[in-house]
């Protein structure tokens, strides 16, 4: 949609973003063919990792080699057939999976408009514990548990909490009224996917709307808090670095 005026709900600041679709602009990212990625996140506005939005065509293609980045992925809409290494299998809506640093994997066979949330990280090993594995899943499969005792408002938690694990993926799902039980601040990082719905989301000492399609980024220590609003519950897929020591 055309903005003759200029305007746009985007906003970057020092310690937070929210990136609303209106403003995607696509990036050639080497790995992908018959594919349009937005670089949504990404060190270049201060975080530590990145997240992008792949979609696909019919016929495109994902295909990385092992390095030292690790990789979360969680398909939005549309499918195709995710291999890594030794795993391979079909991912539909909801599905995701987790390459680990080092193993090569790939997204062949796409449906048209096939839509990809990647989250990419720098592994940092821990002493004494095994890496991280290879997961394939899907949603569906992953049990929403009410968070700190409030049945609507619940979590997913997608990866294993494991201390190999140095990131997690979750969908969190509020139903409408529903909110976090109190402003939070920590030093995890994240990135997030609006998935479903509208609400409201305070970063630092600003308020958002925000609604599907939305993308956050909130540094370490940065306030958050969100209140789920409308007549349809709000769901939204997110990003942390996890299970690392303070220093």
């Amino acid at each position: 949609m055309n903005s003759p005026f200029g305007q746009t709900r985007t906003c970057v600041a020092a310690r937070h973003a929210l990136i609303a679709p209106d403003g995607h602009v696509k990036s050639s990212v080497p790995g992908l063919t018959g594919a349009s990625a937005v670089i949504l996140i990404n060190p270049a506005m201060g975080a530590r990792f990145a997240q992008l939005l792949v979609t696909f065509s019919a016929g495109g293609r994902a295909e990385f080699s092992g390095n030292e980045v690790e990789t979360a992925g969680y398909f939005e809409s549309g499918g195709g057939t995710v291999a890594i290494e030794g795993k391979k299998a079909r991912c539909g809506s909801g599905g995701f999976f987790f390459a680990p640093a080092g193993a090569a994997w790939s997204i062949s066979a796409p449906r048209a408009g096939t839509r990809v949330t990647l989250f990419q990280k720098t592994f940092v090993p821990l002493a004494g514990v095994d890496a991280p594995r290879a997961i394939i899943g899907h949603a569906a499969d992953v049990p929403g548990q009410p968070f700190l005792g409030d049945p609507d408002a619940r979590l997913q938690v997608l990866l294993p909490d494991e201390p190999g694990f140095d990131l997690a993926m979750n969908v969190f799902t509020y139903q409408p009224g529903a909110t976090l039980p109190f402003v939070e601040t920590h030093v995890m990082e994240h990135g997030l996917l609006m998935l479903s719905g509208q609400g409201v989301y305070r970063l630092d000492d600003a308020w958002y709307p925000v609604a599907a399609g939305d993308a956050i980024w909130m540094a370490p220590y940065c306030a958050q808090w969100f209140v789920a609003m409308g007549k349809a519950p709000a769901s939204y897929l997110y990003y942390k670095d996890v299970n690392r020591a303070a220093l």
